[in-house]
């Protein structure tokens, strides 16, 4: 080795290790090695290149890009410009470097600072007590041409508490639709959150100032997270999703004919696999609970007759929700939560 080092020093390691037939990562790799075990090797100082600008010249270009007439000007339109003035004092890349050694080399002129969006957490462990609502479109019989459905949706029961199809999406419609709803389920003041997406309906002023009114607490989902408001989502894809559906509406009354159909269908007759795969009406006022009871009696008659058919396991009927959560807490969480039994999903 010490033989290479010294022929090195004459005509260089690359040809030094060909004349002695080495490769030269042996050589690499025992140079570090020695400097694991031995003295720190402390590399060389880097000699000034004899191409960089004096520091005289430094100041002079750093007080040029610093200038008020530069100051928020790019490097590339500073040179342009200095090129046509006739000036030249470096180029594109050296300004770079100069506003880098001096931390410059960010954006310079102001910049809008977009706000944290906190992940909205929200348990309902009884009807009522969170609802979700969203707009969607319904193709109308043109081209470009739709209708608006509005949707109140109760997270834990998954019932539609209000629905309404309008020619076009407004605030005052949507604070209107609310307002009902809330009078109809008999909504006692500080009592529900109701959880909409960022839209410009569900952040209206209307709106804002109905729930104020009526001490209804809000919740917005984060921009452009559609898991921020899953029940309402999963609802529609169930509408949109059903063999009746159509391509397009001819009319507005058609419209609110098929939705007439699809909402008692969807609250009265749907077994929803979310709910114990009961109706959401069934949750939504309370019979759940008995019909669950009767299916458990059932159950049990089976068993009784042909055990062996179970292989000795009592089949139990789906379980009822026990909560409803939109972004459960994380798990590692030391504060206990109710698990949620249920999802989303129509």
């Amino acid at each position: 080795m010490q033989a290479v080092v010294q022929l090195a020093v004459h005509v260089g390691l690359q040809s030094a290790c060909r004349a002695l037939a080495l490769n030269r990562a042996f050589v690499y790799r025992d140079r570090a090695r020695h400097c694991a075990v031995g003295p720190r090797c402390v590399p060389r100082a880097r000699p000034r290149p004899p191409l960089a600008l004096s520091s005289a010249e430094q100041d002079l270009l750093l007080g040029v890009l610093d200038s008020e007439r530069f100051a928020d000007v790019a490097p590339a339109t500073v040179f342009a410009t200095l090129l046509d003035e006739g000036r030249y004092h470096g180029s594109i890349r050296t300004m770079y470097r100069l506003l880098a050694a001096q931390n410059q080399t960010g954006e310079r002129r102001n910049q809008r600072v977009h706000p944290v969006y906190a992940k909205p957490e929200l348990l309902a462990v009884r009807p009522n007590e969170v609802w979700s609502w969203d707009i969607s479109k319904l193709k109308g019989p043109a081209k470009w041409t739709c209708f608006h459905l509005y949707v109140i949706l109760d997270i834990f029961s998954r019932y539609v508490v209000g629905w309404m199809v309008a020619q076009r999406e407004s605030a005052e419609l949507a604070e209107q639709l609310i307002a009902d709803t809330l009078h109809k389920e008999n909504i006692a003041p500080g009592t529900l959150t109701l959880h909409a997406d960022r839209g410009t309906s569900m952040r209206s002023k209307p709106v804002a100032a109905l729930l104020i009114d009526l001490e209804v607490a809000k919740t917005h989902s984060r921009p452009h997270v559609s898991d921020d408001n899953p029940y309402s989502e999963a609802q529609f894809k169930t509408l949109k999703y059903r063999p009746d559906f159509p391509d397009r509406f001819g009319s507005i009354e058609d419209a609110r004919a098929h939705c007439q159909r699809f909402f008692r269908w969807y609250n009265h007759e749907h077994r929803h696999g979310g709910i114990g795969l009961m109706a959401p009406a069934a949750v939504h006022d309370g019979t759940a609970a008995a019909m669950t009871a009767q299916r458990a009696l059932t159950l049990d008659a089976a068993f009784t007759a042909n055990p062996i058919r179970f292989k000795g396991i009592a089949p139990k009927p789906p379980a009822l929700p026990t909560a409803a959560w939109i972004n459960p807490p994380k798990k590692e969480s030391k504060t206990p939560a109710i698990t949620p039994t249920c999802s989303p999903i129509s």
